[in-house]
């Protein structure tokens, strides 16, 4: 090699890997509170009810059967900022205590490569009470390599074979964002498509968000007769793409694969996957594919292979769900690798109701449409739309304004609707401390329609939560506290106000109309 070549790399053994595991390292929580990394699609009540019913569909399949003594261990890999594991703790919860019926046990234990963020799950107020009742844990788990979750709360190993129920794997983003091969199929024969990168000048002082941000990379195509002999684990796939595919570019999930069998081993009874992501398992979607690109968002991600996913776990016997019309932004995917897997009747049913029938996907594609159009609909649809989401608090930011143009003419029922929805969504808020204040938001749209009370309670969370006080909001809760009839406390906000803007007309008229 001269000095002007660039080394060439097996694409799963390429830096970017090492960068990609160095990025979230080092930024931990941040890459999500900055929102360079995106979670909202894979994060947000919709999907996290869907999954919820899929899991109580499995807890009840599983009583069925007459296992109800030993817990169901659920794991969430590359579980992240941890708003999904919220979510489905929280409606799963509810599920459960509505139904009020004998079912198994369960704990969810949230995953990350990053031990800072395994950190900051376990300060988190929102996920606390959760791991004070035993049904939240956390582990670091490194899904190239690790065979056992050692968990943080209980302080116990989850080792091969030690669990008595089927385990339940969570994989949001992951598989996209997690080592592949990238293979070239054409004339019925096999290559490796390896990979040489060209840096930018200066690249030692760059960090690795940087460094993924701006390589290039360079594909360069050899034999590799290695994966057409018999003795490779994943031939029948590797022998289906020789046969159907022709100048095509394939990543192939090895490490993926390799990583359910990992965790597979933990249970003598198999495991459910439950997984979204974009990529498909239509084997014609594969066909003429390009070289990828990668896909930068702070880290980088590329597709999920879940065609080989999904045949592999087939060959293996597993029965897999995946929708039948095709997906846009993001592909769900239930795979049961179960003795029996069609007496999970309950499973089953959930997947068709809450993904084949009407999914995340399907979710998301509505929710492009209504930040489009959120402002010319009217307040049924406004408020339909909201329930649907699962009072999100992304959807109420969104339309906020709207909401308050729309309730100043509303009647009772509406008005009292929008204000529980309120207070459904506070309950159900995952706090990242973003850059936008829901708590003053909820307060302000109470304000403008006279609901003084409600609107002191999220004023005064606004007022605590970090903003920092302005003139405008402590008049607000002056006359908020006038009009419930505690003037001591108007007079003390009226005065806070003026001490910040001592013109502040607004105030001065209130202690006015107070001392006269």
């Amino acid at each position: 090699m001269t000095n002007n070549e660039k080394p060439v790399y097996r694409f799963s053994e390429a830096p970017i890997w090492e960068l990609q595991r160095a990025y979230y390292e080092e930024q931990g929580i941040q890459a999500w509170q900055r929102e360079e990394v995106p979670q909202y699609i894979t994060s947000n009540p919709a999907i996290a009810t869907s999954y919820a019913e899929m899991i109580m569909g499995f807890l009840q399949d599983r009583a069925r059967l007459g296992y109800t003594s030993e817990p169901v261990t659920i794991v969430e890999l590359g579980a992240g900022s941890g708003r999904l594991a919220f979510h489905i703790l929280k409606e799963l919860s509810e599920l459960m205590d509505y139904a009020g019926i004998e079912l198994p046990p369960f704990c969810y234990v949230m995953s990350d490569l990053a031990m800072a963020n395994v950190a900051y799950w376990q300060q988190h107020p929102s996920l606390k009470p959760f791991a004070q009742q035993g049904v939240l844990d956390f582990a670091q788990f490194d899904a190239v390599h690790d065979t056992e979750l050692s968990l943080k709360q209980a302080g116990t190993r989850i080792g091969v074979g030690d669990l008595q129920q089927p385990l339940l794997v969570i994989a949001n983003y992951f598989f996209d964002s997690i080592p592949q091969e990238l293979l070239y199929v054409d004339e019925g024969q096999i290559y490796e498509c390896d990979i040489s990168l060209e840096f930018p000048a200066g690249a030692a002082d760059l960090k690795p968000a940087e460094l993924l941000g701006q390589v290039i990379p360079a594909y360069h195509y050899r034999r590799a007769a290695e994966y057409e002999q018999e003795s490779y684990p994943y031939r029948e796939v590797i022998k289906l793409y020789q046969q159907k595919l022709e100048d095509s570019h394939v990543l192939f999930p090895a490490v993926g694969l390799s990583c359910l069998a990992r965790l597979g081993r933990l249970s003598q009874a198999g495991f459910v996957l439950l997984t979204a992501d974009k990529g498909d398992h239509r084997l014609e979607n594969w066909e003429f594919a390009n070289a990828p690109k990668l896909i930068h968002h702070g880290s980088f991600s590329l597709e999920a292979n879940y065609h080989a996913i999904q045949h592999v776990m087939q060959q293996q016997g597993a029965l897999t769900l995946f929708t039948k019309h095709h997906y846009r932004n993001l592909n769900v995917g239930c795979i049961l690798m179960l003795q029996q897997p069609m007496g999970y009747a309950n499973t089953r049913l959930a997947y068709r109701r809450f993904v084949e029938r009407f999914g995340p996907d399907d979710f998301f594609n509505l929710k492009a449409w209504f930040e489009e159009y959120c402002d010319q609909l009217e307040l049924p649809q406004l408020y339909a739309f909201w329930r649907l989401s699962g009072y999100d608090a992304q959807t109420f930011l969104r339309s906020a304004k709207r909401f308050i143009e729309l309730l100043l003419a509303g009647n009772e029922h509406q008005i009292e609707d929008i204000r529980n929805g309120m207070h459904v969504m506070w309950e159900g808020y995952y706090p990242m401390q973003e850059d936008y204040d829901l708590a003053l938001d909820c307060a302000t749209v109470l304000y403008q329609i006279d609901m003084f009370d409600d609107a002191l309670f999220f004023f005064e969370h606004s007022l605590f939560s970090g903003f920092g006080q302005d003139p405008a909001t402590l008049y607000s809760m002056a006359i908020c506290f006038y009009e419930v009839g505690k003037e001591e406390s108007a007079a003390e906000y009226a005065n806070h106000a003026l001490a910040m803007d001592p013109e502040h007309e607004g105030a001065l008229a209130l202690l006015a109309l107070m001392q006269g």
